[in-house]
């Protein structure tokens, strides 16, 4: 169960509390558990892990974080805006990961620990979620030229 936890937080303290936690979890179980409590004792601290890591990484919304780069001018900060609107109207699952990715910067395989998906799984769900942004801002760049005009 350790080297589980510690797989997943890379942090000895940490995995030790998760799997004292889930000790504990299991104990408070025993009497509705059945023999061999092995593989629910594994997927009990893989699951305290991942929720481990997802209070690691609170986020807050993209919207209110600053746009603090002056190299930017403003017409390239509401390009900017306009995006990360488009990405907060995305399912919530395409918003985590472009925002665990390109805002956090965290690696895929960091994510897919996260998601309790694959790697591929994210890679895949992280394509679609750039597809849908490109297809949605070219759609409505095009609807704001034709009102223009």
């Amino acid at each position: 169960m350790l080297a589980t936890a510690v797989r997943y937080v890379r942090d000895s303290d940490a995995a030790e509390d998760i799997v004292q936690d889930a000790l504990l979890r299991l104990w408070q179980m025993h009497p509705r558990l059945n023999l061999p409590i092995g593989p629910i004792a594994m997927v009990l601290t893989r699951n305290l892990a991942i929720d481990y890591l997802r209070r690691q990484h609170p986020h807050e919304p993209v919207e209110l974080l600053p746009l603090t780069d002056e190299s930017i001018d403003e017409a390239g900060q509401e390009r900017i805006r306009h995006v990360l609107a488009i990405v907060s109207a995305l399912p919530t699952l395409q918003q985590t990961i472009i925002r665990l990715r390109h805002i956090e910067g965290m690696e895929f395989r960091d994510i897919a620990l996260l998601t309790g998906s694959s790697e591929a799984a994210v890679r895949q769900a992280l394509s679609r979620a750039r597809r849908e942004v490109l297809k949605r801002y070219n759609n409505e760049e095009r609807r704001s030229k034709k009102a223009h005009q």
